[in-house]
Formats: structure tokens, sequence, C-alpha cells
């Protein structure tokens, strides 16, 4: 029986890791270092950088109140609540990209209110920021919840009797105290948006410098048959995730 384990779960570390060495040994470090310094690469990887910031800002912003909903309010239709909150993670993102061109395209459900505000959404960079939000928005969320669920409501209550109102309580216990799933759960969202491709391309489409991504470079290189730039953006999303999750792992436990 433990061989029968060590076996099936060598075969599963194996079938991780050989992709992952494929494209880490494909290119030496002069070739790599040659590739992401086209200004292909270099355009693609300023977009995601800016395109995550802005999402994440956003993610932080409308993700946090949520969290803290869910984790402290009861209300009738909070089960249905929580659960909408997790469909874009199983949600394929072609799926997720087409939904958001039907409600907010030219010619979407918000289309035409959106033109007579003379806004325009789909295939831009702001759809860019749309798309990563959607798709990443439940990673942050979940784990914000959680760590509002962690904190002791009684080092709240202390708070309020030393004379702290609701804002400077939130802010100077709870959210320290939640601080390691906060930021466990900004990290997963931001990594899960700098990876996003399926509903970026559906809603933002394939544009040069202004919606694509890293991802989005690397589908367009390899249709071109340029293995090598594909490779080296490869490799750079891998140090990037892995990264992510030395971080997360290490606060974690906190």
């Amino acid at each position: 029986m433990r061989t029968a384990m060590i076996v099936a779960a060598s075969i599963v570390i194996a079938f991780i890791v050989i992709p992952l060495a494929a494209l880490l040994i494909r290119l030496t470090p002069a070739q790599l270092l040659a590739a992401l310094t086209t200004p292909l690469a270099l355009t693609a990887l300023r977009l995601s950088i800016l395109t995550t910031l802005i999402s994440l800002g956003l993610i932080l912003l409308l993700g946090t109140p949520l969290a803290l909903i869910l984790a402290r309010v009861q209300f009738r239709g909070r089960p249905f609540v929580d659960a909408l909150v997790d469909v874009p993670i199983v949600l394929p993102p072609a799926v997720a990209g087409l939904a958001l061109l039907l409600a907010f395209g030219r010619l979407g459900l918000l289309g035409p209110a959106l033109r007579t505000l003379g806004i325009s959404l789909s295939f831009t960079t702001a759809a860019v920021v749309m798309a990563q939000v959607f798709v990443a928005l439940p990673f942050y969320v979940r784990g914000a919840r959680n760590g509002f669920l962690a904190v002791d409501r009684t080092l709240e209550l202390a708070s309020a009797t030393l004379g702290m109102g609701p804002v400077r309580t939130f802010a100077l216990v709870t959210v320290p105290l939640a601080a390691p799933a906060l930021l466990g759960g900004a990290l997963l969202s931001w990594a899960r948006a700098l990876g996003e491709f399926g509903a970026t391309i559906m809603f933002a489409g394939n544009l040069a410098g202004i919606s694509q991504t890293m991802p989005l470079a690397i589908y367009l290189n390899l249709e071109s048959g340029d293995l090598t730039v594909a490779t080296a953006v490869s490799v750079l999303l891998i140090v990037l995730s892995v990264l992510t999750i030395i971080v997360v792992r290490t606060f974690e436990p906190r």
C-alpha cells in the first residue's frame, strides 16, 4: 500500500515538475534576458504591471467591505451572496469574457447607456482591468472573510470601551489582526489577475500596448512561431507565481 502511494505521489510530482522544467531549461540566461528586453515583451510587462496594480486597488477597495459584511452581518440571502462571489472561480474564462462583452460591450446590455455617456469599454485597457477584477476578486474576498472571522471580537469591544470609534477600531485593531489573511488573499488575487487570459482576450482583445498583457503576448508569439519570446515571458510568469506562493506560505501560519 505504501509503495503504491509513493508511486502515485511521484507520478503527480513528475507531472508538475517536468513541464515546468522543460520551460526553464529551454533558454540560456542570455537568451532569456534578450527575449525579455524585446519591445513586445517590455510593453506586455508594463501593461500587465499597470493593469494588475489598478485591479488590485479596486479589489481591495470593493472586496474589503464585502468580505467584512459576509463575515459579520447576518441577512436574508447571505448564503446566496456568499456562493455568488465564488462563481467567477469556477466559471470558464471564455464564458466570463463573453458575459462581460454582452454586458458592457458596444452592443451589450449596458452599451447604449455607456455610449450616451461617451464611454467605450470593450477592447480597451479598462476592459483588461474589468476582466482581471471579475476573475480575481473572489480570491481576495475568500481570504479576507476568513481573516475577519478569525479576529477576536472582544478586542474590538475593548477598543470601543477605550473611546475608539468604529472606523479607528477597524483600522487599528481589526485590520492588523486580520492582516496575514488580507495579504495572502491580495497576493493570490494579484497573481490570478496577472495570469488572466480567457476573459481578457474575449472582452479586451489582443492589442499591443492596449490590452496585450503577458499571457496574451505568449499566445501571440506562439501563434507567430516565436517560441523564444513566448518561453521567456512564460518563465517570468513562473518566477512571479512561485514568489507569490512563497510569500503567501510565509504569512499563512500567522
